[in-house]
């Protein structure tokens, strides 16, 4: 159970909310308990959703490479909320093949046949795991699969916000409200990082 109270969605009655709902229903099917648990604190949670629709509206990646680092750094950090969320969206508001869904969850950028996708995860996992690592090739590579000074920006934002919602939910163990197909593969996915 959640470590803070999911406020009950009959009680919101802000319009800029609603629209966000509106929003994350198309995407993802309803809207998950994360958003229920945030609105304990409202005021936060409009604007880190509006720097959140930023990053995924007005940036130089698609949809769908947004998702593929969703996926891969919310895995990385052992987040089964996130990894749920994410394989939700790619899947369902994207109509991605499940079973590919499944495979990139699993698998990781050893699923990957495009070279731009390639090159964003791994930098994405990368920045996620030791941002002082980072090299001038890393940042060259994305500049080689044609992603410009914008795009690199983007793309290292995403990967904090991704960690920001990563670690919001894994501390206030937000109830897990999506298909647990998503939640046994994250669990899997850590369970052999950790071996």
């Amino acid at each position: 159970m959640a470590r803070v109270p999911l406020i009950e969605p009959e009680h919101v009655e802000d319009p800029a909310v609603q629209e966000i709902f509106e929003w994350v229903t198309e995407m993802e099917g309803s809207v998950p308990n994360h958003f229920y648990l945030e609105l304990n604190f409202p005021a936060y949670m409009k604007a880190k959703l509006g720097s959140t629709a930023i990053l995924w509206e007005e940036g130089e990646l698609a949809m769908t490479e947004i998702q593929h680092v969703g996926i891969a750094v919310s895995t990385a950090n052992g987040c089964a909320y996130c990894t749920g969320a994410f394989c939700t969206i790619l899947d369902f508001g994207l109509d991605a093949d499940t079973e590919y869904v499944k495979a990139f969850a699993e698998e990781g950028t050893a699923v990957l046949e495009d070279d731009r996708l390639e090159a964003i995860v791994e930098y994405a996992v990368a920045v996620n795991e030791n941002p002082h690592a980072i090299t001038d090739e890393d940042v060259e590579r994305l500049r080689e699969v044609g992603l410009g000074d914008k795009g690199i920006v983007q793309l290292t934002h995403l990967v904090s916000d991704f960690a920001s919602y990563n670690r919001l939910n894994t501390a206030l163990d937000t109830d897990y409200d999506y298909q647990n197909v998503w939640r046994e593969l994250d669990m899997a996915a850590i369970a052999a990082a950790d071996d």
